[in-house]
């Protein structure tokens, strides 16, 4: 099989386990994202988030994560779904409904990476599934699944952005796609409506402000002067999302793992505030709500009830 008969073998075998698109880009240092990367870790836009400073190398560059790496293989899978939660009530991020997309996903690219190597043989590779120092977005751009929107999330014309990104970094050469154009035009409607300011200018998004960063990522109490309205979110936000025109072309997911339980989508805001800890292990036993522990949703549902800035005020 030649190197393009290879990549139309693995993109086939990448739709064939679900996934809504593949692309594959050459690996390589990302030398466009490099003081970009830099300035927004010395900006201290990542807040608490001091992960986000270790391995500056290998987030750049994929052969120091697999030797020999030659090519990077993105994929989308779709998260979007059929039913969303009543109105009027504590609101968790669509991501986390079922089960955590980590192990879902890795499962499906272990899988990928298997009939690979059956196929073409000796072929060396890890998978990647947003728990290691991968640029997933850049790479899914650079291999022409989307363009970055102004919110910094991955956007398509077909689908929109709500879907997962994973990464499969081979050390085989593949034919390689290209970056597709921005579709952002002059529509600033996720700076609008993001309230906590977080895109602090296009393409820019300071981490430390953001819903999704104080609902999961921090761990100690909120900062005293914290005023900013949450709108209801107590894990993560979709708000950005939400408001862009393009998540209007979204298609519910076709994947039984993210199905969530009937008590996520049913519960009153009563029903969160009064929520046990034995109910909490029970409904997001398998959830990635479980990040954040029952003591860190409570202390969200706290702050959103007390500030009583559940709508912005």
């Amino acid at each position: 099989m030649s190197r393009t008969g290879y990549s139309q073998f693995i993109k086939s075998e990448a739709k064939r386990l679900g996934f809504l698109s593949c692309g594959i880009s050459k690996a390589e240092f990302l030398e466009d994202e490099a003081p970009r990367l830099e300035r927004w870790l010395h900006q201290n836009r990542h807040g608490e988030m001091g992960y986000m400073e270790n391995h500056f190398d290998k987030r750049l560059d994929p052969t120091l994560l697999v030797p020999g790496a030659k090519s990077v293989i993105s994929l989308l899978y779709n998260y979007y779904p059929s039913k969303t939660q009543e109105e009027d009530t504590y609101k968790i991020s669509k991501y986390a409904y079922g089960e955590d997309y980590h192990e879902v996903i890795k499962r499906k690219l272990r899988l990928l990476l298997s009939v690979i190597q059956e196929e073409i043989g000796a072929v060396h590779g890890r998978v990647f599934v947003d728990s290691a120092p991968v640029l997933d977005k850049a790479w899914a751009a650079r291999s022409g699944l989307g363009w970055i929107g102004k919110h910094s999330n991955l956007l398509t014309k077909e689908v929109g952005s709500y879907y997962f990104i994973a990464e499969l970094i081979l050390d085989l050469d593949l034919d390689y796609d290209y970056p597709v154009t921005n579709h952002c035009g002059t529509c600033t409607a996720c700076i609008d409506a993001c309230p906590t300011e977080a895109i602090v200018q296009p393409y820019v998004v300071d981490g430390s402000k953001c819903i999704s960063y104080y609902t999961i990522e921090l761990k100690n109490e909120f900062p005293s002067d914290l005023t900013a309205p949450f709108e209801d979110w107590i894990f993560g936000c979709d708000i950005c999302q939400d408001v862009c025109p393009w998540n209007r072309f979204a298609k519910p997911h076709s994947e039984p793992a993210f199905e969530p339980k009937p008590e996520l989508l049913k519960n009153s805001r009563r029903d969160w505030e009064e929520l046990t800890e034995e109910v909490f292990q029970q409904v997001f036993q398998k959830s990635a709500v479980k990040r954040t522990k029952f003591s860190g949703l409570q202390r969200n549902i706290a702050f959103v009830l007390a500030s009583g800035n559940r709508k912005g005020g």
